[in-house]
């Protein structure tokens, strides 16, 4: 986690060197999980996300952004449309603190320093880092998921949005954003990462796959800075 400030401290102080715009605002919305317990919507926002984000923008197509954001996600089997996971009844509720650093590319021309009325779609990957809890299923197959330890782990995000300017100074935009996590423990599933070695009795699901979370939202944000030369990429 310290490295990913490092990085961040250095992409601001150079920044300001250079005079560069930059976008600062909150981020609201819903998150869902994609994983072994509860429903299989890849899309179904039920929980709360919030936080803010950052961006730096480099031209007019390309910006570096940084965002923090933190979300409950939940499941429940008995709301699952899979007669098998209703049967089987497990639920779970984990919390997740991100931090996620990468690029955001627009599809076309979107300068903040133009003045006329603009929008754009646009694409956003990086790297995430989280943390979270472990979970391991306790009492047998039909016992209960409990939160157990703490979970550090690494996401790839890939997110779609869509934004456009309100006026001269600020920005509003909409995006749905799945992230692909190196972790299967988010519902309990793999408590191997636990525990540091095998427990058949308490595994279940599809060993073979990740966990992934969904953050579905839309933010406001504010530009400032002296218009730049911008530099091409």
């Amino acid at each position: 986690m310290r490295y990913l400030i490092a990085i961040v401290l250095m992409v601001v102080f150079a920044a300001d060197t250079y005079s560069q715009t930059f976008e600062v605002g909150p981020f609201v919305g819903g998150a869902n999980y994609i994983g072994d317990v509860g429903r299989t919507n890849y899309i179904y926002p039920n929980t709360l996300v919030a936080g803010g984000l950052v961006k730096w923008n480099q031209s007019p197509r390309h910006s570096f952004r940084l965002s923090v954001l933190y979300a409950n996600i939940q499941a429940n089997d008995k709301k699952s449309d899979d007669p098998r996971r209703v049967q089987r009844g497990y639920s779970f509720n984990n919390t997740i603190f991100e931090g996620s650093l990468g690029i955001e590319y627009t599809f076309w021309h979107f300068d903040l320093h133009e003045g006329a009325p603009q929008s754009a779609p646009y694409l956003y990957t990086g790297l995430t880092y989280f943390m979270a809890d472990h979970l391991q299923l306790k009492n047998g197959p039909t016992g209960n998921l409990v939160n157990e330890g703490t979970n550090w782990e690494f996401a790839i995000p890939m997110v779609f949005g869509y934004k456009e300017t309100i006026t001269n100074f600020m920005v509003a935009g909409m995006e749905i954003g799945a992230r692909y996590t190196f972790t299967d423990n988010l519902d309990g599933s793999w408590p191997e990462e636990l525990l540091g070695d095998r427990a058949p009795d308490k595994e279940f699901g599809n060993t073979n796959t990740k966990d992934w979370y969904v953050f579905t939202g839309v933010y406001l944000t504010f530009n400032f800075g002296r218009k730049p030369c911008f530099s091409h990429f």
